[in-house]
C-alpha cells in the first residue's frame, strides 16, 4: 500500500466512528431508557445533545486546527472519543450519559475539520478528488450501517456495546494517524487569537437553531426574538474583532460560498429523504422502511466514491449539476409517491435519489477547500460541516410543518433547482475564463 493510502486509511479508521455513533444509538435508545428507567422523551436528550454539540463545535474545531494544528486537533479529538465512549459504557444515570455523550460529540466535533483539511494538503492534487470521494464515502457507509450493528450488538450483547465497539477502532486510530499521519501546518501563524466572544455567539445560536428542530414546543415570540438578538450580535462581534471566528470576507470568494450552499441544499434534500419517508409510507412496516433507507444511504455513499472518480474527468462544477438535475428528477419521483406505492418502485426511487445526493458531495468539498488560502482551511471545513448540518436542521422543521402537504415536494424541487442554476453558473464562468485565457494567449 502506498503512502497516500496510508494516510488515508489512518485518519478513516477513526473518523468514520462519527457517522456510525450518530445513527447507531437510536435503535438503542428503549433499551437504555428501561435500563436507566427514564422516559423514551428524556433518553431523546442523548441523540439531541449530540446533535449540539458536533453543530456547535465544528467551526471552532477547525479554527483550532489552523492556530495550533490540524493533526495535533485531530488527535486531541481521537483521545476524547476514546474515553468519553468508554465512559458513556459505564453511565450510571440520564445525567452522566447526557454529559459523557456530549463529550463524544466534542470528540468528533474536533475530529471531522481537521480530517478534511489533513487531506486537502496531505494528499496529491491529482488524487484528491478521489481521496474525497472515499471519504464520503466511508463516512455515509458509517451513518448507514450505525442502525443495522447496532440492532445486531444489543440483541446479541447490551446497550453498552454500542460503546465499547468503538474501542479498538480508535485506539488503532491514535497510533496510525501518530505514526503515519503528516504535520500539514508545522508553522501556524504568529497570531493565536481566538474570538472567544464570537465563539459563545455562535454556539448558543446554532444550540437554538438545533433545538428548534428538535424540540418544536420551544419555539415561541420570545425565543425567536433572542435567536434574533444573537444573530445581530454575533454579525457584530465578527466585524469588529481583530480575529474574527468567521471571517464573512471568505463569503466574497464564489466558489467557496457556492460550495457551502450546494452541501446545505444537498443535506436538505438527504435528511428531508430520511425523515419523510418512515412517516409517509405507513404500508410498510418499519423494518421494511429500515432496509429501504438503508439502500438510500448505501446508494448515496458508493456514488460518492464514484463523484469524486468523475471529477477528474469532466470538471467538479459539471458534476455538482449532474447531482442536482438528478435530485429535480428524484422530487418528481417522491411526488408520486402514496399509500399504493409499490415496494420496487420505492426503493428504485430510493437508490435512485441516494445517487442523486452523493455523486456531487466530493466536488462540493474540494471547491470549499481550495477556494481559501492555506492558512484557513481548517475554518473553512468547520464553516462547511456546519452548513451541512443546517440543512439537516431545516430538513427537520420543513418536514414537521409540511409533511402530509404537497408544497412539501415542490420545495425539495425548487431547492433541487436552485443548486442547479448556481452550478451551472459557475460552469458558464469557468468556460468564459477559459475562453479568455486562450484568446489572451493567442494575441
Amino acid at each position: 500500500m502506498n503512502k497516500t493510502n496510508l494516510i488515508l486509511l489512518s485518519i478513516l479508521i477513526g473518523t468514520f466512528l462519527v457517522p456510525v455513533n450518530s445513527t447507531m444509538i437510536a435503535v438503542g435508545l428503549p433499551s437504555i431508557a428501561s435500563y436507566l428507567n427514564v422516559s423514551i422523551t428524556d433518553i431523546s436528550w442523548v441523540v439531541t445533545i449530540y446533535l449540539i454539540v458536533m453543530a456547535v463545535v465544528q467551526p471552532i474545531a477547525g479554527k483550532l486546527g489552523d492556530l495550533y494544528g490540524n493533526k495535533q486537533v485531530m488527535q486531541i479529538g481521537f483521545i476524547v472519543f476514546l474515553i468519553s465512549s468508554i465512559a458513556c459504557a459505564f453511565s450510571f444515570n440520564l445525567f452522566s450519559l447526557i454529559l459523557f455523550r456530549s463529550l463524544q460529540a466534542l470528540g468528533g466535533a474536533l475530529l471531522t475539520p481537521n480530517a478534511t483539511a489533513i487531506i486537502r494538503f496531505a494528499i496529491p492534487t491529482k488524487k484528491l478528488s478521489h481521496a474525497f470521494g472515499i471519504f464520503g464515502l466511508t463516512m455515509g457507509l458509517g451513518a448507514a450501517i450505525g442502525p443495522l450493528l447496532g440492532s445486531f450488538l444489543i440483541r446479541s450483547f447490551s446497550w453498552e456495546a454500542i460503546f465499547w465497539v468503538n474501542i479498538p477502532f480508535l485506539v488503532i486510530g491514535v497510533i496510525a494517524t501518530w505514526l503515519i499521519v503528516p504535520n500539514v501546518n508545522d508553522a501556524p501563524p504568529n497570531n493565536k487569537t481566538l474570538d472567544i466572544a464570537g465563539t459563545l455567539y455562535l454556539g448558543a445560536i446554532l444550540t437554538f437553531i438545533t433545538l428548534f428542530a428538535t424540540k418544536k414546543e420551544l419555539i415561541t415570540g420570545w425565543t425567536t426574538l433572542v435567536l434574533f438578538i444573537l444573530v445581530a450580535l454575533f454579525s457584530y462581534q465578527e466585524l469588529v474583532s481583530k480575529a474574527p471566528l468567521i471571517e464573512f470576507s471568505m463569503f466574497k470568494n464564489i466558489h467557496f460560498t457556492t460550495a457551502n450552499l450546494f452541501i446545505m441544499i444537498n443535506n436538505f434534500f438527504m435528511y428531508s429523504t430520511v425523515l419523510f419517508i418512515p412517516i409517509s409510507l405507513n404500508q410498510f412496516s418499519i423494518s421494511t422502511i429500515g432496509m429501504m433507507l438503508f439502500y438510500f444511504a448505501l446508494s448515496m455513499s458508493l456514488s460518492s466514491w464514484i463523484g469524486g472518480t468523475l471529477a477528474n474527468m469532466i470538471g467538479k462544477e459539471k458534476v455538482i449539476s449532474i447531482s442536482f438535475f438528478l435530485c429535480c428528477i428524484t422530487a418528481l419521483l417522491y411526488f408520486t409517491f402514496s399509500n399504493e406505492s409499490s415496494y420496487p418502485f420505492v426503493v428504485f426511487a430510493l437508490i435512485f435519489g441516494g445517487f442523486s445526493s452523493g455523486i456531487g458531495i466530493a466536488s462540493m468539498q474540494i471547491n470549499s477547500l481550495k477556494s481559501v488560502p492555506r492558512e484557513k482551511v481548517g475554518i473553512a471545513s468547520g464553516i462547511y460541516s456546519t452548513f451541512r448540518y443546517l440543512g439537516g436542521i431545516m430538513a427537520s422543521l420543513v418536514v414537521a410543518i409540511l409533511i402530509g402537504n404537497t408544497f412539501f415536494f415542490l420545495l425539495l424541487l425548487c431547492f433541487s433547482i436552485i443548486g442547479l442554476i448556481l452550478s451551472l453558473g459557475l460552469v458558464l464562468k469557468n468556460r468564459t475564463n477559459l475562453n479568455t485565457k486562450k484568446y489572451e494567449v493567442k494575441i
